[in-house]
């Protein structure tokens, strides 16, 4: 598990071979372009990135043209310019047109009508409103008001069963009126179905038009990769530095591919120069892992990115979400359906790269929810008869709480120590890391203290304890900020001390796993006791009954303990773990590569 070290790089070369260069680039498949400017306000001709968009409002035409297959007369960029543009002209003429049918609507009780020009109205203007009946009365007494208090003349021009619909005649909106007013504009009602009329005949002619330009869904659907690939060439070129007759292009490069680049470089008439990332540059991060730990970098990108200085978490998430998961879910058979399942819908996930990377972590936590299963001695809430083979295994009691709440402690206090000599670790400089390892030594001293007081047989431990954590937050005091002046340096460790609340609050957050365990446990042993009464109460289909409360519950009790823990399991890795152990956060290593993959061998 590890972050790729990176290099930065510089190409040269002249404005000629620009375009031979990028090409080049996007075959290699390994650098990501660092832009000299923004595309913000940049227009781009020609392929854009939403040629899928366009192939989906293609393919989603109720009627299909006969396909092309000659790919002479096709071309993709025009194809796709022209769907976008369809697709557009739709959206806008259906948004219209549902306009205009709620204006009829609306102004359908107020009859047939025209307006007047401006100079006949003499500056007066109509108002529509639509008044409860309930308040016809209302509006006999109030009537409507302008801004200087004045009645304004008004009409009822029809009637319903539950509502009065008014014209107001006036030079500005009344400002007093009863009932809601309809919102209108200078068209009448038989100006408004003539609109209609051409807004659908609009919508008949592009419907006709995207149905002609299905014709070449299988070749623009071919065309998809190379489309994209030349949409990503255009944005590249408009980020390099130009300066007529050379331009650049800086990028970010894996150091592991450096010579090869520069010696492709050298060989093509292009000038390439690299150099190790400064400290206070930002490069991408690129996570590698084994294929059976790379799903635990879905698993950190889940929430973020870890910053390129900081170190690589995937495979500690993953053991620890593993890890989660089992003391949530705490049943062995529960376990098993999950793991006959996996083995069920082994084959079917392995034909596609998504379901092969997944594969491991599912057999971890589908492993690792077995044994802590056998541990608290859970089988559908059962627990295995004194004597048995599995009561051996069972060491670990769920109704002792003290005893459970103190593994949930344990395993937060671990975790989060774990994520203090992580971040440690990544320090080159022992004065950098002595902060994080001072949270570290305060936090395992906090735990033998709490040891102490436990059994007597620890007492001893109390003093170790105690000098443990009195010399990481010595640590802390000191080196929170170890290359300030003297007094603040002293000012802000002390500041530094206000995390010992957070520690606290973080390691206790543990206590979740031993409460959703029990709560999963306690939760089968309710069903299991329901279905026994139901048995015994209904002796003709007790049985069958007990059956149904048997099968409904545990599907619901497993169905809650799964969801449980992948969202608990998730959130204490990515909250409390992270909030030690990742203080930066990156950006993904996006490589600027062709989409049916490198062609650089």
């Amino acid at each position: 598990m590890s972050i790729v070290p990176l290099s930065h790089v510089t190409i040269f070369g002249f404005q000629k071979d620009k375009e031979r260069l990028l090409d080049r680039l996007q075959e290699f498949g390994k650098l990501e372009i660092i832009p000299f400017r923004s595309q913000d306000g940049l227009e781009f001709k020609g392929p854009t990135n939403n040629s899928r968009k366009a192939l989906k409002f293609l393919l989603t035409t109720p009627q299909h043209r006969r396909q092309i297959s000659d790919p002479k007369l096709f071309d993709p960029a025009g194809i796709e310019k022209q769907a976008l543009e369809l697709e557009s002209q739709l959206y806008d003429l259906r948004y219209e047109r549902d306009e205009v049918k709620q204006r009829i609507e609306e102004l359908r009780p107020f009859g047939e009508f025209a307006f007047a020009s401006p100079d006949e109205m003499a500056g007066l203007k109509l108002w529509f409103y639509v008044v409860p009946s309930r308040e016809a009365s209302e509006l006999k007494e109030t009537g409507f008001l302008n801004r200087a208090g004045e009645k304004l003349p008004w009409r009822i021009v029809s009637t319903s069963r539950q509502m009065s619909y008014v014209v107001v005649v006036a030079d500005q909106k009344p400002v007093e009126f009863v009932g809601e007013r309809i919102e209108t504009d200078s068209r009448s009602p038989q100006q408004l179905r003539n609109r209609l009329g051409e807004v659908e005949v609009e919508i008949e002619n592009c419907m006709v038009e995207r149905t002609r330009l299905t014709m070449w869904c299988r070749l623009f659907a071919r065309s998809l990769n190379d489309l994209e690939d030349s949409a990503a060439r255009q944005r590249a070129a408009a980020l390099t530095c130009d300066s007529d007759p050379i331009f650049a292009v800086e990028a970010w490069v894996p150091e592991e591919h450096v010579a090869e680049l520069t010696s492709d470089s050298q060989k093509n008439g292009f000038v390439c120069e690299s150099r190790a990332p400064r400290r206070d540059e930002n490069p991408p991060t690129l996570m590698r892992n084994t294929p059976r730990t790379e799903v635990g970098e879905d698993l950190v990108s889940f929430y973020m990115t870890p910053g390129y200085w900081t170190w690589d978490p995937s495979a500690l998430v993953l053991v620890s979400f593993a890890i989660f998961f089992a003391m949530i879910l705490a049943d062995a058979a529960y376990s098993l359906i999950i793991l006959l399942a996996l083995a069920f819908f082994w084959k079917r996930l392995g034909k596609s790269p998504t379901g092969c990377r997944f594969r491991p972590m599912l057999v971890l936590i589908s492993v690792a929810s077995l044994i802590y299963g056998v541990f608290v001695g859970s089988y559908f809430g059962v627990t295995p008869a004194e004597g048995s083979l599995l009561s051996h295994l069972h060491f670990l009691d769920m109704n002792n709480s003290t005893m459970m709440m103190g593994l949930s402690i344990l395993v937060g206090a671990v975790h989060v120590i774990l994520a203090n000599i992580m971040d440690a670790r990544r320090h080159s400089n022992w004065t950098d890391r002595l902060c994080s390892l001072g949270w570290a030594v305060a936090i395992s001293g906090g735990l033998i203290f709490a040891a102490s007081k436990i059994d007597e047989k620890f007492s001893a431990l109390g003093t170790v304890g105690t000098a443990a954590m009195v010399l990481g937050l010595l640590f802390v005091v000191l080196y929170t900020a170890p290359y300030e002046k003297p007094h603040r340096r002293l000012l802000y460790g002390t500041l530094g001390l206000a995390k010992v609340s957070a520690a606290f609050g973080d390691i206790l957050s543990y206590l979740r796993l031993f409460a959703l365990g029990l709560a999963s446990a306690s939760l089968a042993t309710a069903f299991n006791d329901m279905a026994s009464g139901v048995r015994e109460a209904v002796p003709s289909l007790g049985l069958f009954l007990a059956l149904l409360i048997l099968l409904f519950g545990h599907s619901l009790n497993m169905l809650l303990g799964v969801s449980s823990g992948v969202i608990h399991g998730l959130r204490l890795n990515v909250i409390e773990f992270f909030n030690w152990g990742l203080k930066e956060e990156g950006q993904t290593f996006a490589p600027f590569r062709r989409k049916d993959g490198s062609l650089w061998k």
